[in-house]
């Protein structure tokens, strides 16, 4: 039993193809890339809010009395989640009610997540 645990916890996180299963199949299929999409999000995340700390911790303070880099991007973070969910919820609408829904809520998701994630990796190369 362990070694499947090991050998399912080392199974390639590489995107799966959806495009030919079933509806339900399909469902649960975009599902999983979108929890890829969104691991991928938050390991991005983790480097941004280390390098956005270093760069709060080398603010001169002495006239600038704005936010910090990390608290403003938390809220934005905040925020952004927010945005997706529900943006992706109204954009699931076209299916409202139908199969198809889950579909293409994930979908949604994971091309925004992906977007969001390549902001988070700008946001730190071009500071400072």
């Amino acid at each position: 039993m362990i070694a499947a645990l090991l050998l399912f916890a080392a199974a390639p996180t590489a995107e799966e193809d959806c495009g030919d299963l079933p509806q339900q199949p399909m469902n649960l299929c975009t599902h999983r890339n979108f929890e890829r999409a969104d691991a991928a999000l938050n390991a991005q995340w983790k480097i941004t809010v280390e390098r956005l700390r270093q760069f709060d911790r080398d603010l001169d303070r002495t006239h600038d009395k704005q936010p910090g880099y990390f608290v403003t991007a938390r809220a934005a973070q905040r925020a952004w989640i927010t945005y997706r969910d529900q943006h992706c919820l109204g954009e699931s609408f076209g299916a409202r009610g139908g199969s198809l829904s889950p579909t293409l809520n994930s979908g949604c998701k994971i091309r925004l997540t992906r977007e969001r994630t390549q902001q988070l990796k700008d946001l730190v190369e071009i500071e400072n």
